[in-house]
């Protein structure tokens, strides 16, 4: 989807309740648009993954609908459900091999992404071989193949420690500024939100809604040691509040 010719990702009104009467979502309305990098923060139970399960098409809602170009979408999982009999560089093919990319295309592709992320050299290894960072690293390229307009993160750093987290986020970053892509981002942190994102929003507790939403000031290249600046602290704080609040 081109700039400027609408969200590249809608939610209208969308709610969740699955077969066990289980209300996951509420009347739930926002958008992203290409470019804007929007994260979303909540209680554990409140819905966030959900909203991305729907939003690639895993669930239908229960009322309300989404508009999102699937063939243009990306999805980083909470693990990186890499194949343990395939290399890294076939395991970045992957996606690209059941879209039916021809083979020297998907090679080429994989190649790239792999060099992106920062795994050139690591092309013949298998996943037992690697570290959880490094795992991750893999499971963006192979989403980073495809090109896609829409990137969905479902938690994806939060089984890693804290270093390789935050290494992480510069990196997603940095791909972030390179392809612009609109992305969705769910995470526990708050700091990881507000370091990642043009925009944070705040669900309650389930059944989950929006109860809040703040505009991220910072510009793009952000620097690690932003984390350390007294408005990040600031706007951090006021998004801890928030979510304190929405565990009522």
């Amino acid at each position: 989807m081109e700039m400027g010719s609408g969200p590249a990702l809608s939610f209208r009104g969308v709610s969740m309740v699955f077969p066990d009467g289980t209300h996951a979502l509420q009347e739930t309305t926002f958008d992203v648009s290409p470019g804007e990098f929007v994260t979303v923060v909540g209680p554990s139970g409140c819905g966030k993954s959900t909203l991305l399960k729907i939003a690639s098409g895993l669930h239908q809602p229960t009322t309300g609908k989404v508009v999102v170009d699937r063939k243009k979408l990306g999805y980083v999982f909470q693990d990186a459900t890499l194949l343990q009999w395939r290399s890294v560089q076939r395991n970045v093919e992957l996606l690209a091999e059941l879209e039916g990319m021809p083979k020297g295309e998907r090679a080429k592709r994989a190649t790239d992404a792999i060099r992106t992320v920062g795994l050139a050299g690591f092309e013949a290894k298998y996943p037992k071989q690697l570290s959880g960072g490094m795992k991750m690293r893999a499971s963006l390229a192979r989403t980073l193949v495809l090109e896609p307009d829409v990137f969905l993160f479902d938690e994806p750093f939060g089984a890693v420690d804290e270093i390789t987290r935050e290494r992480l986020n510069d990196e997603v970053i940095s791909l972030f500024q390179q392809r612009r892509f609109a992305g969705l981002f769910i995470t526990h942190s708050i700091a990881e939100a507000v370091f990642l994102s043009t925009k944070v929003l705040v669900m309650s507790a389930r059944p989950g809604k929006l109860v809040a939403s703040y505009d991220v000031p910072f510009a793009y290249p952000r620097s690690p040691e932003l984390r350390f600046d007294p408005e990040f602290a600031r706007l951090s704080g006021e998004i801890s509040h928030s979510l304190r609040g929405a565990h009522v």
